[in-house]
Formats: C-alpha cells, structure tokens, sequence
C-alpha cells in the first residue's frame, strides 16, 4: 500500500492559490484529470446518443462508460446507475414516485441525522399520500444512530425508511447493513443517501443492503451532479412521470432530459483519479478502488490524529463529532465565541474551514446548536499534515484574539 499525497497535490490546480482546503464535505477540488476529461468531451463532435455519426457515438461512449465507472465504484450493476442533476433532484423524484404507491396509514420513517435532502421530500411524499411520518433519534451525546434506534419506529406499515450513511455535518457512519435487516424483515425499503459516505468509505451497495444508494461526484474529485444505484429489476417496478416520447427503458427512464455528457466524462475520469490513489495496486478497476480507499483511509486517519491531538491542547472548543465509527469530519463549536467568526478569522488566512448547519438542520438542532451550527472542518483526498498544522495554529489564534 503506497499513498503519494505530494503526487496527489500536484494534479490539483487549485491548490496552486495557497488555500489550505477543510471544505471537502461540502465539494472537493478537481484534479487536473477529470478538467480535462471535461474539456475533451467538449472539445470532440458530442451530439444526442446514437449511432450513426462521430458525435452520437461519443456521447453514447460517455453513458456507457461512465456507467460501467460508477458501477465499480459502488459494486453495482450498470443497469441500475441513474445519472440526475443532484443527489437532491434525485431524492425528490424517487420520493414522488414510490409515494404513488402509498396510503392512508402507511409510514415512511425519517432520522434526525440526516441532510434535509433525505427529510424533507420524504415528508413532503408522505403528506401528499396520507402517510405517516416517523422519527429515528440520534444520541447527542454520542452521535451515534444504532439499528435499535430505528428498530423503535418500525412497523407493519413501515414502507421506506431514509437514512443516511454518513453525516454530512459530524460524519457518524451509522451501522447501515445492520438497519437493512430490521428495515427489510419489516417488508420496507430502504433508501440510502451516501453523498458523503462514497467519498471516505468502499460502497457495496448489496453488503449494506441498500435498496437504493445516492452520492454525488462533486464530494469525490467529480463534476456536479448526482447518481443513484439501485437494482434494475427494482427500477422495472417503478414508473415515473416522464415526457411520451422518452424511452420507457431501465435506467433511462429516470433520466429526464438530455444528460450533460461533459459532467459524466468527468464522472468517469474521477473514479479512475480514485482507483490510481494507491500507486502500487494492481488488478480490475474495483480491485485497484478497493486498495485505494484502504490508502486513502490511513492517511485521512493519520490527519485526523493529527487533528485531534492538536486540539485536545486548545482550550474552549468542543468536538461535536464523538461516534465510534465515522468519517474524517469534525463539527467545532467555541465557549463564548462565535463559529462564524472562526470561520471568517481562518479563512482570512488562507485557511478554508466553513460554518453552519449544511443542510442537517434537523441534526444541528438535536445537538443544541439550532440553525447556527457549528465550524466544518473536513478532510479530503490533497489534504496534508501542513494543512493541519495551519489550521491548528490559526485555531490557536482565534482563541488567543
């Protein structure tokens, strides 16, 4: 196992402004790989899919590949890889269109870690249908959801339940593939969103059980856009409202309007990006994925140690981030200062650590922090021990100030 991160750094053109980057968990940097696979569809004939001329065939290349990339990145089938605006747009549409199937008395169930992308279009679904809404609580002590904690809300007319697979905002991995054996022996579905979970973690969608599995490339090195994985023969059960003439095939069929081909080369030349992380691993795409998330997790562990060794010396900071298991993210409120103002101090000084809730205002509230929230400081693929070492100081500052 071998993890470059200087080599890394280099195919980042951004970084070339002295930003020392902590914003990771709301979107990376981009390597100079997936820009130019960016421009290179843009550069080449690209036209409506098909067959027949130059630019129909490189546009149905893309798909096709970009598919099959994302596949292996998550072990799922191509058949089942639906490309969408944003994991949001996504959510959205999937919700309106199971929520064709339910009634008065079904129940969707919702947790209090999540973004409100997997929250609010499931209640606003379930309103439409006449269902009931229920909530999984998380422990703000500990900020862990465990399986018993979504066990206490099931039912017999439990149809969905929405969980995420890691918090965007305190980075807690919650025992998902535990949750789908309760969510399943309750006859429901299980609705994954793994936005930040696929950019620190291996995803196999069939070991966590998840009937369907949401990320978004922006947050591993990609474009903007959002992917969903989910069985094609579960896809088949599904009709959602489309345009007539739009082909009724799976995945296709979810697919609304021309896809941004750029966006899916891009999508494609980030996984490769990924699967070359470890630069001594061999083998099939998701063999060399495989090794690479297991690199790119002892160097993000290593910062984090980092991190939390440096932080346990400064006094008047709270970590917010306490589970067992949980991403390379960490949630910083101050004893009488504000976590705005920390954000504005660091990023004066060429350090780029946000603040707010991001979206999980349901999970800021349970901790007590209302809508404020809290300093994000998040690690990705480029960050180094320098990175750390600044941020720290500019911490230390703050406090001092």
């Amino acid at each position: 196992m071998s993890y470059d991160v200087t080599g890394v750094r280099a195919q980042f053109p951004a970084l070339a402004a002295g930003i020392a980057h902590f914003d990771g968990p709301g979107g990376t940097q981009t390597p100079q790989p997936v820009i130019q696979a960016i421009s290179d569809a843009l550069a080449n004939p690209l036209s409506n899919r098909g067959h027949e001329v130059v630019g129909e065939a490189n546009a149905e290349v893309i798909v096709v590949e970009s598919r099959r990339a994302m596949a292996d990145l998550l072990a799922a089938d191509p058949a089942g890889i639906v490309f969408g605006r944003s994991a949001t747009q996504l959510t959205y549409d999937f919700s309106r269109t199971l929520a064709k199937n339910w009634a008065v008395g079904d129940e969707v169930v919702v947790t209090r870690l999540d973004h409100d992308s997997n929250i609010r279009p499931w209640i606003q679904a379930a309103e439409q249908a006449g269902a009931t809404v229920r909530w999984a609580e998380f422990d703000p002590a500990t900020g862990e959801l465990t399986a018993d904690d979504i066990r206490a809300v099931l039912s017999g007319r439990t149809r969905l339940v929405a969980v995420t697979a890691a918090s965007n905002l305190i980075g807690t991995r919650p025992p998902i593939a535990e949750i789908s054996r309760s969510v399943h022996e309750a006859g429901a579905l299980l609705y994954v969103d793994g936005v930040h979970h696929a950019a620190h973690s291996l995803v196999d969608v069939d070991q966590l059980g998840a009937d369907f599995y949401t990320c978004s490339p922006y947050k591993f090195l990609g474009p903007h856009h959002g992917v969903l994985a989910a069985r094609p023969e579960l896809l088949e059960t599904l009709h959602p409202d489309k345009l007539l003439p739009s082909t009724d095939a799976v995945p296709e069929r979810f697919e609304l309007g021309t896809l941004p081909y750029e966006f899916l080369a891009g999508t494609r030349a980030a996984v490769d990006f990924l699967a070359r992380l470890d630069t001594t691993a061999t083998g099939t795409r998701r063999e060399r994925l495989a090794a690479a998330a297991v690199a790119l997790e002892g160097h993000e562990d290593a910062l984090r140690t980092r991190i939390d060794k440096g932080m346990s010396e400064l006094e008047g900071i709270t970590i917010h981030s306490r589970a067992a298991d949980r991403t390379p993210t960490l949630l910083l409120t101050f004893e009488g200062r504000d976590a705005t103002d920390a954000y504005r101090f660091l990023a004066a000084r060429g350090v780029h650590a946000p603040a707010g809730s991001f979206y999980a205002l349901e999970a800021s509230r349970r901790l007590g922090l209302g809508d404020t929230g809290g300093l994000r400081v998040g690690l990705a693929p480029y960050n180094n021990a320098a990175d750390v070492d600044r941020l720290l100081e500019g911490l230390a500052d703050f406090l001092r100030s």
